[in-house]
Order: structure tokens, then C-alpha cells, then sequence
């Protein structure tokens, strides 16, 4: 006997309403757009509107409609009807007795990442901030380089990032003197040109001179080596370039940085060498983790030299730091040392960083923390010292 199932009477399924939008994460030309298609402001003065409410959010860093006082109170209640331009919760905030300051940020639920800050980095003190949660990447040395990845952030996180950093050091408005916040570094959990529009149009808010007004000079992308992407990001964001190396050549980096096998050595110096803008004013950083008897010696040191001839550069040494299972150790301070001095006369600047913020989990390779454990957060590394790198060195050559 066959059973026929009557489903004349099943309810069609409903579509779940969509989030607000959120203002935050949109560009300027986005926000017009967003404004006259939601019909809250009219086309001729949506680009004025965009303006005012642009820097309401990013100027002055308000999280309320209610608090723009130059926009009349029916658009006020229109806006808020159809938008939002609410932070994300702030879980977790720990500061390192040196200063560094970490939180843990619920985006959404089961949607986690951490940002850090680092004192007297830079022109004053830097952000790293994260573009995915979790990573594909699987470098070997890395303690989160293990999570899988969770999904990419929206421009409105990564700016979100920023946002939270400034309202904990009181940084509104943006155009306050004395600025404990001058740089940003995507260093932090993911791999940037694997999200790059997000990216892109998150720099191009954070610079934006209507908002928080980081000079895109003081804007660092670190980057494993996706070589297809590196023109688009120099011609998209015209930020500073970083490239997680580790290794000179491609048996040792394929175990090192996995995604070498995919874009060998010769490919990724051959993007490098092309990267739009690079000169000696805009130098690319060179990360390189210092691994004891595996990438330390004087021969990889001399054939580091070798491999970035030519390159206006410098390179930053990051002593490893250990992390439970890890195989790795960090090398022995007179090899790094050695390694240093062998880079220095060849004329490449080359800082050994001490890492940040280590007793709150918040140094190199460190940032796969407890939360992770507890709320399977996926956690990738945060290059801290590499940042320190980055920045220190390029003060002179960057834009005030």
C-alpha cells in the first residue's frame, strides 16, 4: 500500500527578517546609497545626510541616533527604524601590566574574536585587528593557526575593533591632540586578502578625514602570501605592506607557511617587487619568527639577504614564543643576535622585537586563549612584536 503525504496544508516557509543594516561599516558613497534606497532621506540630501551621520559615528563615536543632535528628530527615528549603529559586546577585557590592553568581542553568537592594543608602538601606541574568525592557513609555529575557519568579518566588525579600542582610551573625538591610538595592523586572527573587500572598504573608513582619520600610511596589512591579491590590495587601500616569511626557501616554508605550496617563493617576491607604491619611503616588512635550529642559522641569514636584494625593506625578527604542544622553540638569544648583525650589514634594518603583553596571552602566536576552550572561539595568531616592527622604523617616512 502506498502512502501519498497531503501537503496543501503545510504553512509556506517564512523568511527570518533581515538585521538591520549597520551604518558603521558602510563608506561614505555606501552610506548615500544605503540612505535613499531605504527612503529614510531623500536623494538630493542623502550626501549630506551621509556626512553628518558619518561623523556623528566616526568622529565623534556616538552609538545612538538620538545623540545627533543636528538631524531632525523624525529622521533621528526613521534611522533607527531601518538601522543601527550598535557596538558588539565587549565579553572580556584584560590589561597586561605593561600597558597592552586585550578584549574579547562577541560579533554575533558563537562569533568571537580578540583585539589588542599596544602602548608606545608607532607614532603612539597601534591596534591590531582581525579581518576572520579563525583561519585557513595552518601555519605550523602557530598556536591558532590550528582552528578552522569560522567565517569572514564584515567591514562593520573590523571597524567595530577600532571603535571599541577608542571608546576604552577616550578617544573621542577623533581629532582629540595627544592620540594614544596612530596605527592600525591587520595582524590579528586571519588572512586579509582572503577578505579583501571587507578590508578595503574598513580602511577606507578608517581613514576617511570625515571620521577616525588614520592616515593609510599608518595602516599596515600583513599578508602570508596571496600573491593574486597583493596589486589589488596596494591599488584598493595604498597601505603598508608586511609579509609573514619565516623562511627562505620553499621546503623549508612549505612546512612553516603551508600556503607556500600554492605560491612558491619565486611568485611571491616576484608580487612583492611589483606591489603599487613600494619604494624607500614605503618600505615592505619582512616578519620572520626565530625558530631554534630550524630558520636561525647564519647560512638562512645570509640567504635571507640574498632572496630580498633589491627590495626596499626591512625585517622584523620575532623570537618564537612557546605554546602548549608546540614542537618549536624559541632560538637562543646570541643566534638571533648573530642573525641581526648578518642583516644589518647588508644594509637592512632589522629590530628584534620583544613581545607585548604576555601575561594576558596577547604576544606573538599566544592568542589562542581560554575563551576558545570554553566557547570554541576560533583564535588566530596576533603578530605583536612584527607590529612593533612595522611601526617604529616607518615613523619617519609616514604621514603625520
Amino acid at each position: 500500500m502506498s502512502v501519498t503525504l497531503d501537503l496543501s496544508r503545510v504553512a509556506p516557509a517564512v523568511d527570518a527578517p533581515k538585521p538591520p543594516i549597520n551604518l558603521s561599516g558602510l563608506t561614505r558613497p555606501q552610506m548615500v546609497a544605503a540612505l535613499t534606497e531605504s527612503g529614510v532621506v531623500e536623494h538630493g540630501k542623502a550626501k549630506m545626510r551621509a556626512t553628518q551621520i558619518f561623523r556623528w559615528v566616526h568622529h565623534r563615536g556616538v552609538t545612538d541616533f538620538a545623540q545627533m543632535s543636528d538631524v531632525a528628530k523624525e529622521t533621528r527615528a526613521r534611522l533607527a527604524d531601518h538601522f543601527t549603529i550598535a557596538r558588539p559586546e565587549v565579553v572580556e577585557r584584560q590589561v597586561s601590566k605593561d600597558g597592552t590592553r586585550k578584549w574579547l568581542i562577541r560579533m554575533a553568537p558563537g562569533v568571537e574574536v580578540e583585539t589588542v592594543y599596544i602602548p608606545s608602538v608607532g607614532r603612539a601606541g597601534a591596534l591590531c585587528v582581525s579581518s576572520q574568525v579563525g583561519c585557513t592557513l595552518n601555519c605550523s609555529f602557530c598556536h591558532t593557526g590550528t582552528q578552522a575557519l569560522v567565517r569572514n568579518l564584515t567591514a562593520a566588525e573590523i571597524v567595530a575593533q577600532v571603535q571599541i579600542a577608542k571608546d576604552d582610551l577616550g578617544e573621542w573625538p577623533s581629532d582629540k591632540e595627544d592620540r594614544l591610538l596612530s596605527n592600525i595592523v591587520f595582524m590579528g586572527m586571519g588572512e586579509p586578502l582572503y577578505n579583501l573587500g571587507q578590508v578595503a572598504d574598513a580602511i577606507e573608513i578608517i581613514s576617511d578625514n570625515e571620521g577616525i582619520t588614520i592616515s593609510r600610511r599608518r595602516i599596515t596589512v600583513s599578508t602570508s602570501g596571496v600573491v593574486p591579491q597583493l596589486q589589488a590590495l596596494g591599488d584598493k587601500t595604498q597601505a603598508m605592506l608586511a609579509i609573514s616569511l619565516h623562511a627562505t626557501n620553499d621546503a623549508l616554508r612549505d612546512v612553516l607557511v603551508p600556503l607556500n605550496k600554492k605560491y612558491p617563493l619565486d611568485q611571491l617576491m616576484a608580487g612583492i617587487r611589483a606591489y603599487p607604491g613600494l619604494s624607500n619611503a614605503r618600505r615592505v616588512t619582512f616578519e620572520y619568527v626565530m625558530l631554534k635550529g630550524v630558520n636561525d642559522s647564519p647560512d638562512e641569514a645570509r640567504a635571507l639577504v640574498k632572496l630580498i636584494k633589491g627590495i626596499p625593506a626591512k625585517v622584523n625578527l620575532i623570537p618564537f614564543n612557546p605554546w602548549p604542544g608546540t614542537d618549536y622553540q624559541c632560538s637562543d638569544w646570541a643566534a638571533i643576535e648573530a642573525f641581526a648583525a648578518i642583516l644589518n650589514r647588508a644594509g637592512y634594518s632589522s629590530p628584534i622585537r620583544t613581545p607585548r603583553g604576555r601575561d594576558i596571552l596577547a604576544a606573538c602566536g599566544q592568542l589562542k586563549s581560554e575563551s576558545e576552550k570554553v566557547r570554541a572561539s576560533a583564535m588566530r595568531k596576533l603578530s605583536m612584536a612584527a607590529m612593533a616592527g612595522v611601526l617604529d622604523d616607518d615613523e619617519d617616512e609616514a604621514a603625520a
